[in-house]
């Protein structure tokens, strides 16, 4: 492979160095460097800088839209060891089926959590960007996941307002993906 190959390789690899060129935000001499020594790229700084200058060119600019999405919150759901075979709706309670069920866990009502659920035009890209900005928050959710036209994140009792804004927030501007 040449050098721009496996710049663009490396630089795919680290999602948010491909952010940061889209945007134009990128120091290129200082990310070269930073990929000689972190991806173990060999070549010249000065080399690598060009290929991500010229990388670049051929991106789609950064962009973000907005989604319509409704934000709830529910307190007090928690995560259960149901032992139940997949095909077997167990952890089902008063208030109906698991929010989220993964495995042998189920996300049920009782327990010290919160969690936050966004309904409508949701997707894998609106969690990536809500758990990138929970990150951010230094929040660690407990769960999380999405299907169809639902999002949850699950995270502790006391991050739960952070949790809701952030996830207001998201919805208001996700980032739109330009395949490079």
């Amino acid at each position: 492979m040449s050098l721009a190959a496996d710049t663009r390789e490396a630089v795919r690899d680290r999602p948010f160095l491909l952010d940061a060129l889209r945007a134009g935000v990128a120091n290129y001499s200082a990310a070269a460097a930073w990929l000689v020594d972190d991806a173990g790229l060999d070549g010249e700084t000065d080399a690598i800088a060009t290929a991500l200058r010229r990388f670049r060119d051929d991106l789609p600019p950064y962009a973000t839209a907005e989604r319509t999405a409704s934000v709830s919150m529910r307190s007090g759901v928690g995560l259960a060891e149901t032992g139940a075979k997949p095909d077997v709706m167990a952890g089902d309670d008063e208030d109906g089926p698991p929010l989220l069920r993964v495995g042998d866990a189920a996300l049920t009502s009782g327990g010290g959590a919160t969690a936050v659920l966004a309904t409508g035009d949701v997707d894998a890209a609106v969690l990536a960007t809500a758990l990138r900005r929970l990150a951010a928050a230094d929040v660690d959710p407990v769960a999380a996941g999405v299907a169809g036209d639902s999002l949850i994140l699950v995270v502790d009792r006391r991050e739960g307002a952070t949790a809701i804004r952030v996830m207001e927030d998201t919805v208001q501007a996700v980032p739109v993906d330009g395949k490079a």
